[in-house]
């Protein structure tokens, strides 16, 4: 269940203003929503609608990369993306350092750096996709499309593919 008046992290609040977004639909939750299962779940959506923010490293360089809930980033097919000798996964320090978020709270755009950014294609299978807004205990809703222009995203296809 949500809960009315939602305190934003003023960095986001900031962006959303920037980018004349101060109507999206942002809901506040009292348990935490750090995880995609977990969002989906107090959002009641599908695990594919929620917006992952994740940090890698492309030869020590921060990414982040828009990702579905449901699926996993194919490093390999970063690395290729971006013409990378290496990826791997960010640290909690390098994460906020570079977002200016904790993990958990991470939004698709509103850091406190520029990062280059890649979107999977897979966001543009839903209406509506759910991202966090700047807080493990705040989401807002936003079409796919505008979350991908809004974030400065190339699109690309960075899932991992299923057996």
């Amino acid at each position: 269940m949500s809960t009315p008046a939602p305190a934003l992290n003023p960095r986001f609040a900031e962006a959303l203003r920037e980018l004349g977004l101060e109507d999206v639909e942002i809901r506040s939750f009292p348990e935490a929503t750090r995880t995609a299962v977990e969002a989906a779940a107090a959002i009641g959506c599908e695990l594919s609608a929620i917006v992952k923010s994740l940090i890698f490293q492309a030869d020590g360089v921060p990414v982040l990369v828009l990702m579905d809930g449901a699926s996993r980033v194919d490093t390999e097919l970063v690395r290729f993306a971006l013409c990378a000798a290496k990826v791997k996964r960010a640290d909690a320090a390098l994460v906020r350092e570079t977002t200016g978020y904790a993990i958990g709270g991470v939004p698709p755009f509103g850091h406190r750096n520029p990062t280059r950014v890649l979107a999977d294609r897979g966001l543009l299978d839903h209406d509506v996709v759910w991202a966090a807004a700047g807080t493990p205990h705040t989401v807002f809703a936003l079409d796919p499309k505008s979350v991908i222009e809004h974030a400065g995203a190339t699109l690309t296809d960075v899932r991992e593919l299923t057996a």
